[in-house]
């Protein structure tokens, strides 16, 4: 917690006033990070030259979120109540924006019209469970892999 302050450039008491226990401040990081994933889904969708590029690249950053945190979830499930609520939060803000980048990709004829948000970020957070564990395991080009076999080039119907 005295890195934290630090680094954030404020007193200890600070980070303990509104962070009790270091739990709330890993809870805090935590949401804040999915909000700033749930905020890139629409925001790719506009930027991008296409729905199929935009899911892509919201996987890819959801990809770095799931590695990133793997090591905190297993550290959470500890607290399982909290680690419930978090889990719930999770799903209820992620899995529209998947939803809707999906709905967009099949609208455009750019992806296989039958797999859902839930269970494309299910197989996503399963192949990233493995990362960093061994060298030779990268879930990064698995993911691309699988993402890659979604596309379709054919127009719908």
């Amino acid at each position: 917690m005295r890195d934290i302050a630090a680094k954030a450039g404020v007193g200890l008491g600070t980070i303990y006033r509104h962070f009790p226990t270091r739990a709330d401040l890993i809870i805090a990081v935590y949401r804040h990070q999915v909000e700033a994933c749930a905020e890139a889904g629409p925001a790719l969708l506009a930027s991008c030259e296409s729905p199929h590029t935009a899911l892509a690249r919201w996987i890819d950053l959801f990809v770095d979120f799931l590695v990133t945190k793997h090591g905190l979830a297993a550290a959470m499930r500890s607290d399982g109540g909290s680690f419930e609520a978090l889990h719930a939060y999770f799903l209820d803000r992620l899995v529209p924006v998947c939803a809707q980048l999906l709905d967009a990709a099949r609208a455009a004829g750019q992806i296989q019209a039958d797999i859902g948000a839930f269970e494309l970020m299910y197989g996503v957070g399963n192949l990233c469970a493995g990362a960093g564990a061994d060298s030779r395991y990268d879930a990064r080009r698995l993911v691309g892999l699988l993402i890659a076999g979604l596309h379709q080039t054919r127009s719908p119907g």
